[in-house]
């Protein structure tokens, strides 16, 4: 109930940051996401920090105003009490209280002090929540929030109505609470720049269906709890709704996150889920960079060392991309060893169809550690194609026996997009049988938006995810085959072309089987001569084009 309660409050907050944002001119802007995340997230700092200050002292939380009891300590108290804070907590000084500011919101230029705070408060956190790029540069946690507003004279006015929203209740009461509701606070947060049409931020979304069943896949319940000091990594990582989910499944304190993506949009997303979800120690390890060009994880420092394994890898990487810009630095001596099926060609006619999955793709299978697992969504005419790049990493996985199996998903399972999409589980230990499941009748149809979007219910899910683990087969839906037959089958990974074919028998007399027979002449003497009617109506219309004028 109380996290319910706090669940409400927090979209209240959210919307009335929007809103003051749409007052101000910023409403749908591009600059009305950072604002809104830069002042949800100094706000859950500060409430955090006062958390973990009463914690340790409880005098504090007896105090008329905590702000002031902290402002009242000697400078080693000060430094004392944050000795003693979780190492995930920000350092903030007084005069970085929302109270503090709250109470000099008459002071000249309001607005500079509101944004001197902020970037006092990144600079101090740096070596905790700056996001590196692969060229060693820091992304610092905050900018200067006011100077999105283009008017100058309008800003002091914007942050005081910004620092009026942010005291009305505390986050200080769900510190307790498991991390699910997070999970639903980010959603929300971003929720209005991730539409489907046409939205900024779309393509760094995951459904929650999809993340849920590559984790307890990858992390089934068998182990959970019993997995620790592992790795885990997304090479294109978006907001990182599939590394929360794992991270979850194997416990946030017992895995390393480490991830690598080109858009700056997406590593301050990926921030501030992992602020949200307790695993701010893998901040460092979040890079902004071209992952297939500049490869960054590596078992030492700088480019001679090799690349990092990791325990876990999970993905959703983009389709189509246009990277011809870098395709021949690409396909080099360099990159063969990682890119070992091939480096897909510039289309003649569209660019920006280049197929970048099968780089992805490849670059995952390379950086498993020996016994990793990894999940990876493609599109699904990956798992059929008959030739080129796509049946050689097939042949790949199934030669080398790493293939945990696949997951055929229903259409529009992405609102996003129209491709079909299925789930590769690789899996460096797996040398017996490979589970292929076609979920492609599975889920609810539902508008979202202009789109139509496919909805698994919770047993739909659970269905499958058991399927998988237990290495089931089902009549239509799953089947468990060896490498053997895959290979058989020219490497096709699609669970239709194993399932059995059904032939109906029926016992009849000799009357009865003459009488069917004689049925299909009748019926195939019917078509014959439609069809011939039909060519000679045809030949007529063509006689008339040629010799009617």
């Amino acid at each position: 109930m109380v996290s319910q309660q706090f669940e409400q409050r927090t979209r209240e907050l959210i919307d009335s940051l929007k809103a003051i944002c749409a007052a101000y001119g910023l409403g749908n802007d591009g600059n009305e996401f950072k604002i809104i995340t830069q002042v949800f997230l100094y706000k859950f700092l500060n409430d955090k920090f006062a958390f973990e200050a009463k914690k340790i002292q409880p005098a504090l939380a007896k105090a008329e105003s905590w702000e002031a009891a902290i402002a009242a300590m000697s400078a080693d108290e000060m430094e004392m009490l944050q000795m003693q804070m979780a190492p995930d907590t920000a350092r903030l000084k007084p005069e970085h209280f929302i109270a503090h500011l709250w109470s000099r919101q008459t002071a000249p230029e309001f607005a500079k002090l509101f944004d001197d705070t902020l970037h006092d408060i990144a600079i101090a956190n740096n070596d905790i929540f700056a996001v590196k790029t692969d060229g060693g540069a820091k992304i610092t946690l905050f900018d200067r929030v006011s100077e999105f507003i283009t008017d100058p004279s309008k800003r002091d006015a914007f942050c005081r109505a910004i620092i009026n929203k942010l005291g009305d209740f505390s986050f200080e009461r769900i510190f307790n609470e498991k991390y699910d509701f997070y999970a639903a606070l980010f959603e929300y947060l971003i929720k209005d720049y991730n539409k489907d049409s046409g939205g900024k931020y779309a393509e760094y979304y995951t459904p929650h269906a999809v993340a849920k069943i590559m984790a307890a896949i990858l992390v089934p319940d068998a182990v959970r709890g019993k997995i620790s000091n592992v790795s885990c990594y997304d090479p294109s990582a978006g907001s990182g709704t599939l590394l929360m989910n794992i991270a979850h499944a194997i416990g946030e304190q017992r895995c390393s996150i480490y991830s690598q993506d080109i858009s700056q949009k997406s590593s301050s997303l990926l921030r501030l889920n992992l602020i949200l979800n307790n695993l701010v120690h893998s901040i460092p390890n979040i890079i902004q960079g071209n992952t297939m060009l500049h490869p960054y994880h590596r078992e030492g420092q700088g480019q001679g060392h090799a690349l990092k394994k990791f325990d876990y890898i999970v993905s959703n990487p983009p389709f189509k991309m246009d990277f011809s810009d870098f395709r021949n630095e690409l396909d080099s001596k360099e990159h063969r060893e990682r890119f070992f099926a091939g480096v897909p060609n510039i289309p003649k006619q569209a660019v920006d169809k280049m197929a970048i999955y099968q780089l992805f793709l490849q670059h995952i299978i390379y950086s498993l550690k020996p016994g990793g697992k990894a999940a990876v969504v493609v599109p699904t005419g990956f798992i059929t194609a008959q030739s080129g790049i796509d049946k050689g990493i097939r042949q790949h996985l199934v030669d080398n026996k790493m293939l945990a199996g696949v997951v055929s998903m229903p259409s529009n399972i992405f609102a996003t997009t129209g491709t079909n999409v299925s789930i590769l589980f690789v899996d460096r230990s797996n040398r017996e049988s490979v589970v292929l499941i076609d979920a492609s009748s599975l889920g609810t149809k539902v508008k979202d938006g202009k789109n139509q979007k496919t909805l698994l219910s919770e047993a739909e899910e659970d269905r499958i995810i058991a399927t998988f683990n237990e290495k089931e087969a089902f009549e239509d839906f799953s089947v468990v085959v060896s490498y053997a037959d895959i290979a058989a089958k020219n490497y096709s990974l699609s669970a239709g072309q194993y399932f059995d074919v059904k032939i109906e028998y029926s016992d009849l007399t000799p009357a009865q089987f003459a009488e069917k027979m004689q049925g299909f002449t009748d019926r195939l003497d019917g078509l014959f001569r439609e069809s011939a009617g039909l060519e000679r109506e045809i030949k007529k219309q063509l006689a008339g084009l040629k010799y009617g004028g």
